[in-house]
């Protein structure tokens, strides 16, 4: 079975789970810190991946890492992870688990990448349009990108948006390389 798999049915048994016990809400901060850690620290992805290094050597660095700033059904299910023998999928369960709260909520994460900041106000509107485009809640990741003449570009889970200038100059090339576009 693929890891992505194996991953979204943890994920989905820690949600399931969260929203039993009312504290999805908890949790959600902490898959994020987790999700964050681990995005972060080579090192401690590297231990957890690592056959050489025993389970309760690495619920012992867990715990010392977590175990102030989570609630314990994050510990406990950290434990049952390294008992099963899955923590190298910890990182991809955390993120899936956040995925899958977020769908559940109605809420979708676009990336965008423009030349400069938007102000307040674009970003309002900006935000407001693709809530209308995608019948959802939007959570923006607003990316600076110098590569970027003009426009911008929105990724919305494997769907791209390029609205960008050097994009539509591609468009306008290729119509007229093939005769497409007249100059009148």
């Amino acid at each position: 079975m693929s890891e992505y798999k194996v991953s979204r049915r943890y994920a989905l048994s820690l949600l399931e789970s969260a929203v039993d016990k009312k504290i999805v809400d908890a949790v959600y901060a902490d898959m994020g810190l987790i999700a964050s850690a681990l995005g972060t620290s080579k090192e401690l992805t590297h231990v957890l991946a690592s056959p050489i290094i025993r389970p309760n050597v690495k619920l012992t660095i867990l715990e010392e890492i977590f175990n102030l700033k989570v609630k314990p059904e994050t510990i406990a299910f950290l434990k049952f992870l390294i008992e099963k023998n899955r923590e190298n999928l910890l990182e991809n369960i955390a993120l899936i688990f956040l995925d899958l709260k977020d769908e559940q909520d109605g809420i979708v994460s676009v990336e965008v990448k423009a030349p400069e900041s938007f102000t307040v106000d674009q970003l309002e509107k900006f935000k407001s349009n693709l809530e209308k485009t995608l019948s959802k809640k939007v959570r923006l990741n607003l990316i600076i990108d110098s590569d970027i003449i003009g426009g911008f570009v929105a990724k919305v889970g494997d769907t791209v948006f390029d609205a960008s200038l050097k994009h539509q100059l591609e468009l306008l090339k290729k119509q007229l390389l093939k005769g497409g576009a007249s100059l009148n």
